[in-house]
């Protein structure tokens, strides 16, 4: 998938990937696609949670061994 930017949150514990992808979006002009790669297992259900919360749309998740991979696109 195509992104418009990508943030690396490799590492990082919760709240840390959030808080990455929050400031990336608030950058961002609405419909672009925003990837996050993070090796926090929470971070699953965390971006979905925030999605959701936010009215951003996550468009997929993919796991790739310690790598969880994140697709939203901004509101």
């Amino acid at each position: 998938m195509n992104s418009d930017l990508i943030v690396d949150a490799k590492g990082l514990n919760c709240p840390l990937p959030i808080l990455r992808a929050k400031k990336a979006l608030s950058g961002m002009q609405s419909g672009q696609i925003l990837e996050v790669i993070a090796t926090d297992p929470s971070s699953e259900r965390d971006f979905q949670d925030f999605c959701r919360q936010t009215g951003n749309t996550l468009l997929q998740q993919e796991k790739n061994g310690p790598e969880i991979r994140h697709w939203m696109k901004r509101r």
